[in-house]
């Protein structure tokens, strides 16, 4: 089934280089940018959204109303929430970069982010749009047998659950994938 995954533009802390969850913060001015370059690009399809401000903007301005969904929501960072990425203590680092064995304190296990993830995936009727974060994306990636990150505002289409078919970057070119 087609799938439009979809990053949120950049929040402040995106671009500090800070760990970003569930603390709800808005986009910045070059992520509403990031967003409204989305506009048209996008296949007229059913969207759904994170439940946090800065998934639902990122839809707003790119010509969408989605469903506001908590199930898309990135990964709890629990008490490393805000933390520098080159403060994080190397254990916790070398597990995300990994992509396993993650488990911060207060937060979701990695796995229990990728189930909840997979589990809305899998309950999906029809080809969608989502807006969502870049551990979403990152995750379904993987499951999908690629991995990476995606920059704030751009998106990415799979055939869930076989491939991904293209990547679309933040300034509207099309690379295949």
């Amino acid at each position: 089934m087609e799938l439009w995954l979809v990053r949120h533009g950049e929040t402040l802390w995106n671009r500090e280089g800070r760990l970003l969850g569930w603390t709800d913060l808005p986009l910045t001015p070059e992520g509403e940018a990031q967003a409204r370059r989305l506009r048209g690009l996008l296949p007229n399809l059913p969207a759904y959204s994170s439940d946090l401000k800065r998934a639902l903007r990122t839809a707003e301005l790119a010509g969408f109303a989605p469903e506001a969904t908590p199930e898309l929501r990135e990964i709890h960072f629990g008490a490393l929430e805000g933390t520098l990425w080159e403060a994080l203590d190397p254990l916790h680092k070398e597990a995300l970069l990994r992509f396993q064995g993650f488990h911060p304190p207060e937060g979701d296990t990695l796995e229990a982010f990728q189930e909840r993830v997979f589990r809305f995936l899998e309950g999906l009727k029809a080809p969608a749009v989502l807006f969502t974060h870049g551990g979403v994306v990152r995750a379904v990636l993987r499951a999908l047998g690629e991995d990476g990150l995606v920059p704030p505002g751009s998106a990415v289409a799979v055939d869930w659950p076989r491939r991904v078919l293209r990547k679309v970057p933040i300034d509207g070119g099309e690379a295949s994938g």
